[in-house]
């Protein structure tokens, strides 16, 4: 099944949790918008509603006061007030008036009181209900009152005569009745307003949740939450190194055993790859367009495995990355031991040439050519050993190099040890361990033995190796052990110093892998805080120094 394809997880419910209370997050926040969204309609609905009855009052107001003004200054108005029969003549008026405006009233009183005229006949002669005291003294105002006709807005003004006496009074109103049904149709319209606001509210709210229950899979808040931290418990407790880069190759997370191998430190997230510190070459497979497999790297101190994936469609990158220092370091000391074991068979080969030579010449019955062959091969075979035994009092390094010896010599390379060489047993000190001495000093003789056997056909003189192996003591330093391999190969170029420990640099060019055992030297000699030189003689010579003493320090790889 590709990995675009892969099903959707099930909703499980949290451990601990009631299967009823299990609630989805999209499910949640829906209902918290719907609330709010009624919530923010139906306030809106309201103001607007006090809004356009507070309006509509107010236009009521300057209606019947506009009215009762117009019919207080009318000059027949004035004459009709001093005359005999009020009520005739200003009741067919006050009806006219009022039909015309539209107002629900128009009463004329005297200064008592006492109606002239109203809309209902049978309440003329009766005392006007409500205040009339502010315009007797000559104001205007206005006021919500219940009459005759139920609670309504009114004002009464005064009916001044030509000395400027109140001499009658004018009262016109509106019902709150007529009011509210003046307000029917607009809170009609308000009310559909809101419901169709409340709707799409409502089905944006969904559409945008359903969404968000995909994405989320219809998990709860307390799901995620548990989700995201076995998430991370899981990343940052596998062995395995993680890293997690975004479309621009910046770090998204990086788990602690991907620190580990990588030597980071710090806070990562955010920072662009190429800005960690990186070696090149595993900057270069990560920002590389196509995926890597099982492809090996060195850090400052270890051997990494890389592989990298793309993440969807170009939204970022997933490494993975394994440890093997220790199956690197455990390769080198099989491949010694392999060494060791060719070596011992091709020995033992020559060994039985040798002595079926000696059989021969004892059954010619030349005992005495017998007797000198075994001697002058005994004494050579010895040689090497009882020099190697007698110098280097570490067993490490002289089966080490007693096997390089004759691993050297069954390829037609002489392997000599230097005479200052010296190293007594137990000088060296336990940090310095045996497989980095291994990996230092066998991978520094197997580059020369390879050097030396190019150099030879292009040069007449034998191919040899020269190692010297001491412990040099420095009063400032407290001592270091001395390890130098030379041969009489073509030797290194000065300008390819910065290049000859990386990962991947060889002079082969048979297309056989070549080009780690330097680069796994500078990493033991960078591990142990030591440094290494690149010279030249009669062909390359390589100088490593490990302090005995370890001292923080940056690896060095100079020219000398």
């Amino acid at each position: 099944m590709s990995p675009r394809t892969l099903p959707t997880p099930r909703r499980r419910p949290v451990p601990g949790t009631p299967r009823r209370l299990v609630r989805s997050l999209a499910g949640q926040l829906f209902v918290v918008q719907v609330v709010i969204v009624a919530a923010v309609v139906a306030g809106g609905a309201v103001l607007a509603y006090l809004f356009t009855a507070d309006r509509t009052e107010a236009a009521a107001r300057s209606q019947v006061t506009a009215v009762a003004e117009a019919v207080a200054d009318s000059p027949s108005v004035r004459a009709a007030v001093t005359g005999p029969d009020p009520t005739a003549v200003l009741q067919p008026y006050a009806e006219q008036v009022r039909a015309d405006t539209g107002v629900s009233f128009i009463t004329v009183m005297d200064t008592a009181g006492v109606r002239w005229t109203h809309p209902l006949p049978e309440q003329i002669g009766r005392t006007f209900l409500g205040h009339i005291d502010w315009a007797l003294a000559g104001e205007t105002r206005s006021e919500t009152y219940t009459g005759t006709l139920g609670p309504s807005v009114r004002v009464v003004t005064p009916v001044f005569d030509e000395r400027h006496r109140v001499v009658a009074l004018v009262s016109a109103g509106i019902t709150v009745k007529s009011i509210s049904a003046q307000l029917s149709g607009p809170l009609l319209a308000l009310v559909g307003v809101a419901v169709a606001a409340l709707a799409l509210g409502g089905l944006g709210t969904y559409l945008a949740n359903s969404r968000l229950r995909r994405h989320t899979h219809g998990m709860g808040p307390a799901e995620l939450s548990h989700l995201y931290e076995y998430h991370q418990a899981t990343l940052h407790s596998v062995r395995e190194g993680l890293v997690l880069l975004d479309r621009r190759h910046r770090v998204v997370l990086c788990n602690d055993a991907a620190r580990e191998l990588l030597g980071l430190t710090g806070d990562l997230e955010g920072r662009p790859v190429d800005g960690l510190g990186l070696p090149e070459a595993l900057v270069a497979a990560v920002l590389g367009a196509e995926p890597v497999r099982d492809e090996v790297h060195l850090t400052a101190e270890r051997v990494v495995v890389l592989n990298t994936s793309t993440i969807g469609t170009g939204l970022g990158r997933v490494l993975t990355l394994r440890d093997h220092t220790e199956l690197q370091s455990l390769s080198g000391e099989l491949d010694s031991v392999r060494g060791f074991t060719e070596a011992l068979g091709a020995q033992a080969h020559e060994a039985a040439n040798r002595l079926h030579a000696v059989v021969s010449l004892i059954e010619l019955g030349r005992h005495q050519e017998a007797v000198e062959f075994a001697t002058a091969e005994l004494a050579l075979a010895q040689q090497l050993t009882d020099r190697v035994v007698a110098a280097v009092g570490e067993p490490v390094l002289a089966a080490l190099l007693l096997g390089k010896a004759a691993q050297a010599a069954e390829r037609g390379v002489e392997l000599t040890l230097t005479e200052d060489s010296r190293i007594d047993d137990g000088v060296l000190p336990p940090g310095l361990s045996a497989r980095d001495l291994i990996t230092v000093l066998g991978n520094l003789v197997d580059n020369a033995v390879d050097a030396a056997i190019a150099g030879a056909a292009e040069s007449p003189d034998p191919p040899e190796v020269t190692v010297t192996a001491r412990i040099d003591a420095t009063p400032r330093d407290g001592g270091h052990l001395l390890l130098r391999v030379a041969d009489t190969g073509a030797g290194i170029d000065p300008a390819s110093v910065d290049d000859v420990f990386r990962r991947g640099w060889s002079t082969k060019q048979d297309g056989r892998g070549h080009g780690l055992g330097l680069a796994l030297v500078a990493q033991a000699a960078r591990r142990n805080g030591g440094t290494v030189e690149v010279g030249r003689d009669r062909g390359a010579v390589l100088t490593v120094r490990l302090p005995l003493v370890r001292v923080p320090g940056r690896f060095e790889a100079v020219a000398s």
